[in-house]
């Protein structure tokens, strides 16, 4: 066999995943593979794989058969992957194999074995919250025995993977813009009765905040301007580490970094928002005054089904609270709709709730069931006609309300992250109320910068959630 191996990553998902393989791209550098962007010149295609919902899951599935198209060895990893382990490897023939998360400290001996056609014995999925205390502050000294994606540590690794010094979590770059996802946390311990993320990713785990600072200030090393924080739940950072304000302490941190433009924090619970959390991202100098929050409905019935908190008043009064500290922030949600037992007066109470909130960003989903999940055996389930046409009915009105939010900020100053050059010569970034790739743009004229400043402009106009902005 050639020293030379080339494999290519491809990443599907969530800003999350987008981490974890940039840890498997830097595990398999250092066990002597050369990374390509390009899958046809690759020896083994490792697809990063989602297993969120069911389009995901097909993505998923639709990518893995693309690249065995390509002639390369396949390999599925990834949230999926964990999910299924054996099962999927039992439906999809065309991957050579199929790797879990425990699989990820070893990912170069694993590849080695695929190129060489040494077969591999899938892993019987498992619930991965019983392999940590239940107990949060008991779960640091478990941490080092379980694989948890993003918290491995080495003691050497080659350059250009990091951090230079301090702790050493293993990280390769793969995108070099000027915004880049670090890992907070991992894992879940909420039981919202539609989702099977906790069985697969484990119980919440935080990350130090010491390696957080060091990994922070390696990415700003390697030119990101833009931190993004991600987790499940980034609410619940520190109450493993016996702090429940450790959030609140590490953003001004961040912010500080040398290099750092601004921190933003994604994944947040209402339920978990404390007043002191929300008045640190509204008022922290370097911190996106932007909040990620997962609503999933509005009606009370349909929440306590769902197992979670609040209803249509609480979330307008929590909303009410952040746009008295910080008028201008941004705020985005997820919704589903169709979920088991949804009458009209919840769907009613839904678009009231949309109506007055006056949101950036609304993501709609329509139910469906997912295995494992207690929302799968629940009474009342819709038929899929009517699913779709109430998502088509609460997408309509979302796409309406957030251009309108949009055209709300014409004439508001914004500071904007310039991202990329237009043939034009202008410049595509992103305000501090829009988040990467979920949220809408800014395009700024006018401005004498290069790509990775942050520029003060004049909103002059809106395209649905899009902006337009000059520099004057």
């Amino acid at each position: 066999m050639s020293t030379r191996r080339t494999v290519s990553l491809v990443t599907l998902g969530c800003a999350r995943n987008e981490v974890d393989s940039e840890e498997l791209a830097a595990r398999l550098e250092q066990s002597g593979w050369d990374l390509t962007d390009n899958a046809d010149d690759a020896d083994v295609v490792v697809v990063n794989t989602c297993g969120f919902i069911e389009a995901a899951k097909k993505d998923s599935i639709d990518t893995l058969l693309a690249a065995h198209d390509s002639g390369a060895k396949v390999v599925a990893a990834g949230c999926m992957a964990e999910r299924y382990g054996r099962e999927l490897a039992d439906a999809l023939p065309e991957a050579d194999a199929v790797l879990g998360f425990d699989d990820y400290a070893a990912i170069g001996d694993r590849l080695d074995d695929v190129l060489a056609g040494r077969r591999l014995t899938p892993h019987a999925p498992r619930d991965r919250r019983t392999l940590l205390p239940i107990t949060p502050v008991e779960r640091a000294a478990s941490v080092p025995n379980v694989a948890v994606p993003g918290h491995g540590a080495v003691a050497e690794a080659p350059e250009g993977v990091g951090p230079a010094s301090g702790p050493r979590v293993l990280r390769r770059r793969l995108d070099g813009g000027p915004v880049a996802p670090l890992k907070l946390a991992s894992g879940c311990d909420r039981r919202c009765s539609f989702c099977a993320i906790p069985a697969f990713r484990g119980a919440y785990v935080s990350r130090p905040p010491a390696e957080v600072l060091a990994e922070a200030r390696w990415l700003a090393e390697q030119g990101a301007r833009e931190l993004v924080l991600v987790s499940e739940n980034s609410t619940s950072y520190g109450k493993d580490l016996g702090d429940l304000r450790a959030l609140e302490k590490l953003l001004p941190r961040l912010a500080a970094v040398d290099g750092v433009a601004r921190v933003r924090v994604s994944y947040l619970q209402p339920a978990e928002l404390r007043p002191g959390l929300i008045e640190t991202i509204c008022g922290t100098p370097g911190v996106a005054p932007y909040f990620d929050l997962s609503f999933q409905h509005a009606a009370a019935p349909v929440l306590r089904r769902m197992r979670r908190f609040g209803d249509r008043e609480r979330f307008l009064e929590l909303l009410d609270r952040i746009r008295a500290l910080a008028p201008e922030a941004g705020v985005r949600s997820n919704f589903i709709v169709g979920f088991p037992g949804e009458t009209d007066d919840d769907l009613d109470e839904l678009v009231a709730f949309l109506n007055a909130a006056r949101l950036d960003a609304i993501g709609v989903f329509g139910y469906s069931d997912e295995d494992g999940t207690e929302a799968a055996a629940l009474d009342g389930k819709l038929p899929p006609e009517e699913v779709a046409a109430r998502v088509e009915e609460v997408s309509a009105l979302a796409e309406e309300l957030t251009s309108q939010r949009a055209e709300d900020r014409v004439g508001s100053r914004v500071e904007v992250l310039l991202e990329e050059e237009t043939p034009d010569g202008a410049f595509e970034g992103r305000a501090a109320h829009q988040a990467p790739e979920v949220d809408g743009t800014v395009v700024v004229r006018g401005a004498a910068a290069a790509v990775g400043d942050v520029v003060a402009a004049t909103v002059t106009g809106s395209e649905g959630v899009d902006l337009l902005a000059d520099v004057s």
